[in-house]
């Protein structure tokens, strides 16, 4: 089951995001984007969406609207919940979640240096769309239309 975090959920939010960034800070010389950004205004504005099985956290993903499209801000798994599909299951979450809201599309960028995330969205369906310098990282633009029809 998704459903949105609670205010009282930000030290689970963030201490997640945290775990689920720290193999990366090594390599990109610094904290990931996701690790320093402002969590508890993500809560409020209803963008963190948690997963749960039989009232266990598993994971989250942060998505926000566009008129065109759904952004997929974070994904994050919980420690012990790794490769259990959950990053999968975030991510058919976010599109029932477009397709819902009637958006033709999801986008997200990751870091150039997480290679993880540089095969798994396009094993998912997401294409390619730019790459570039941007707030001091090294993006990597992903997007995957889709079809809005009943």
């Amino acid at each position: 089951m998704t459903r949105l975090a609670r205010p009282d959920e930000l030290g689970w939010v963030a201490d997640t995001i945290a775990a689920s960034f720290r193999p990366y800070i090594a390599r990109m010389g610094r904290a990931p984007a996701p690790v320093t950004a402002d969590h508890a205004a993500m809560i409020a504005a209803g963008e963190v969406h948690l997963l749960e099985e039989a009232g266990e956290r598993l994971g989250l993903i942060v998505l926000r609207a566009a008129p065109d499209h759904l952004f997929v801000d974070i994904v994050a798994v919980a420690s012990g919940a790794q490769r259990r599909g959950i990053g999968c299951a975030l991510m058919r979450f976010a599109e029932v979640e477009a397709r819902r809201l009637g958006l033709p599309a999801v986008r997200l960028y990751t870091n150039a240096k997480m290679a993880e995330a540089l095969s798994f969205y396009p094993a998912l369906g997401y294409r390619q769309t730019d790459a570039r310098r941007e707030d001091g990282f090294d993006r990597v633009y992903f997007e995957k239309r889709l079809d809005t029809k009943s």
